[in-house]
């Protein structure tokens, strides 16, 4: 049974759905470049291929939006699945008008990051490649002109790496998206054989990794991942995707107050990127009530941003986005009830 059309290649949907045209495939693809929802929409499908796929319960799209809360640079939207499972994704923007999609690959995450809301929820399971390609259509509805994408949301993207490389061909398909990989970012909290893998595809997809500390006992203390694969690991990993492209990566440094904005911290880190194609983005932690982490004053980023200037450290800023709707970085939850979908 078909659940979702989105991510189907014109060969499946004239198989699939017994389409006697193959140009069919071609009008409902364009369709579903459009963003639809349903049948009716396809105004230019005959009248009767379109009552047989509602008559035969063909769904267009497997999930709805179930909940929608707006910041002033953010828009997140409560994704209800087709089992009834909830995920959120966010729309960003930034100064210059660009709008962002932020999407989840997981329902929930079982890396268990300390400081992140997500890791709460332990691992309900994995999206499908659809599910993921799903949000995005969702997020369209509220601006047609998003352009990049980050898996960024709920989950360990390289964890699911199946239906994630399939969401990625899937958006940057011509006939579908027609999204640049590198308007696409996978993050990881430093899966390593993940990273690998995707050295070894060279696709062009940017990669952002959440760093956090680069002292092994503290990463390890808040990071269960870096239990597994230590930096020097990481760091190995990041020099072969590098190696691979030239590629430039986003470390992503979440600033917990007392804990990683020592002038110590700021040598480590600068020993963490000696030899790589980096820019740090530093955030100040964004707060969750459930976890026990403070943000940094502004002393405390005053003055470790000054340490980082003195190592040479390229860095950004990155200004939280979303924070009053719970829509920032390590924000991002759901309940574990279902909802019917």
């Amino acid at each position: 049974m078909t659940k979702s059309l989105y991510s189907k290649s014109l060969d499946d949907l004239t198989q699939e759905l017994g389409l006697s045209k193959a140009y069919q495939a071609k009008q409902i693809t364009a369709w579903l470049a459009k963003g639809a929802r349903s049948w009716d929409e396809m105004s230019d499908l005959p009248q009767s291929l379109r009552q047989s796929m509602i008559e035969r319960r063909v769904r267009v799209i497997s999930s709805r939006i179930a909940d929608r809360q707006d910041d002033r640079n953010a828009s997140k939207l409560l994704i209800a699945l087709s089992d009834g499972s909830l995920v959120e994704c966010v729309m960003l923007s930034d100064r210059t008008g660009r709008k962002t999609a932020c999407i989840s690959s997981q329902v929930g995450c079982a890396m268990g990051c300390a400081f992140c809301k997500t890791g709460t929820m332990g691992l309900v399971r994995n999206l499908e490649d659809y599910e993921i390609v799903e949000q995005f259509v969702h997020l369209r509805t509220l601006d047609p002109t998003i352009g990049h994408i980050v898996f960024m949301g709920m989950g360990e993207p390289l964890n699911n790496p199946g239906a994630l490389m399939r969401a990625i061909t899937t958006f940057h398909r011509p006939d579908l998206f027609n999204i640049s990989y590198r308007k696409m970012t996978v993050s990881t909290c430093g899966v390593v054989p993940g990273i690998r893998s995707l050295a070894e595809l060279d696709l062009g997809v940017r990669l952002a990794v959440s760093l956090v500390s680069a002292d092994d006992a503290t990463r390890s203390r808040i990071m269960k991942v870096n239990r597994t694969w230590p930096l020097a690991e990481l760091k190995k990993a990041l020099l072969s995707f590098q190696h691979s492209g030239g590629k430039r990566i986003t470390l992503e440094y979440c600033m917990l107050g007392g804990v990683n904005t020592s002038s110590a911290a700021a040598k480590d880190l600068a020993s963490f990127t000696q030899g790589l194609q980096v820019v740090v983005n530093l955030i100040a932690w964004n707060p969750v009530d459930e976890l026990d982490f403070r943000s940094p004053t502004t002393e405390e980023i005053r003055k470790f941003t000054s340490d980082l200037d003195h190592l040479r450290v390229p860095y950004t800023i990155r200004m939280s986005k979303g924070r009053g709707i719970s829509g920032a970085c390590g924000q991002l939850a759901t309940s574990s009830r279902r909802i019917k979908a």
